[in-house]
């Protein structure tokens, strides 16, 4: 329990500082949402300061720093100017569909890494492990703006996916089933680009992993007892080399969750991305914070679930 708190400590402690430096930057750009209505001489300058005041902005930072902060904390997460709508509802769904994303290419990502890694390290120095290698090279060296494009195109020259967007206006995809099977189709490119992304280091950091591993002395030992391969690879090889696997889990997360954001802009995913980019270019000020701060709390979480398995598997965190 002292090893959870500490961390739900260090993570209060990070959303906290993020959440200064977010409103320190924000506060230190040009502009604000109300400078087009300078623009229009119809719009006197009465009006546009009524209008700043009315939503705080004309306050300097630190008063507007602890009344969002008090705000927050009441469950009201601010105005949005741009969409004249609270920005809880709008946050709350962009940001599952986000998560969908993010958890799907994760699992798809770990699901390939672990037991490819595993092949790679039981054939390492051979053509196929060099091949594999090879090809994660590539695939490092390309980013996930350019894999997201290029399914894109593919998708737009052949007609089999869906290009763009996350659900079909046609009515023939109404009800559960055909809603969700038309749902999956969406996620098809955004979920390949994601983990194209972040396959090739997952593979070698497992295949480093098992490699440590698989040459440790109580390996040899337990091959020289005449332990089979099956119950070597998973009584002992596996938990030895997990540490490190669950601690490149919550590195994962945050990695493809900016990279997501990204990728949701190209391939048209109503997630945080495209709301992120729509409120930064209109300078809708709390849409820009409060999406950050929704993109940091994912990545604490992830980190936070990593500690928690950490905690179960290796036993040397409990005995400390």
């Amino acid at each position: 329990m002292r090893f959870l708190a500490r961390r739900l400590l260090h993570a209060l402690f990070l959303l906290a500082g993020v959440s200064i430096l977010c409103f320190a930057f924000t506060s230190l750009a040009p502009g604000t949402y109300f400078d087009e209505l300078k623009l229009n001489p119809q719009v006197s300058r009465e009006t546009i300061a009524a209008l700043q005041s009315q939503y705080g902005l004309d306050k300097v930072f630190p008063v507007r720093y602890l009344d969002w902060i008090k705000a927050a904390l009441g469950g009201n997460w601010g105005y949005s100017l741009a969409y004249n709508s609270p920005i809880r509802p709008l946050l709350l769904v962009r940001a599952w569909n986000t998560l969908l994303l993010t958890a799907t290419a994760t699992l798809l990502a770990w699901m390939i890494a672990i037991p490819l890694g595993i092949w790679m390290a039981l054939r390492a120095g051979g053509w196929r492990d060099r091949l594999c290698t090879g090809a994660t090279s590539v695939l490092l060296a390309v980013p996930e703006l350019v894999v997201a494009l290029l399914f894109l195109e593919l998708a737009v020259r052949t007609n089999v996916l869906p290009a763009g967007g996350m659900a079909s206006l046609n009515p023939e995809h109404a009800g559960l089933l055909p809603g969700l099977r038309d749902l999956a189709w969406h996620l098809v490119i955004p979920v390949v680009a994601l983990t194209l992304a972040t396959l090739p280091i997952l593979l070698r950091h497992v295949r480093s992993s098992m490699r440590e591993v698989l040459g440790a002395p109580f390996i040899q030992a337990a091959r020289g007892h005449g332990v089979g391969p099956f119950r070597l690879l998973f009584r002992y090889v596996l938990p030895a080399g997990a540490n490190p696997l669950i601690s490149l889990f919550g590195l994962s997360l945050g990695g493809l969750l900016s990279a997501s954001l990204l990728v949701e802009v190209v391939v048209g995913w109503p997630g945080l991305g495209p709301f992120l980019l729509d409120a930064a270019m209109s300078r809708d000020l709390y849409v820009v914070i409060d999406v950050v701060m929704a993109s940091t709390l994912f990545m604490v979480m992830g980190n936070l679930v990593a500690d928690v398995l950490l905690l179960a598997v290796d036993p040397r965190i409990r005995a400390d």
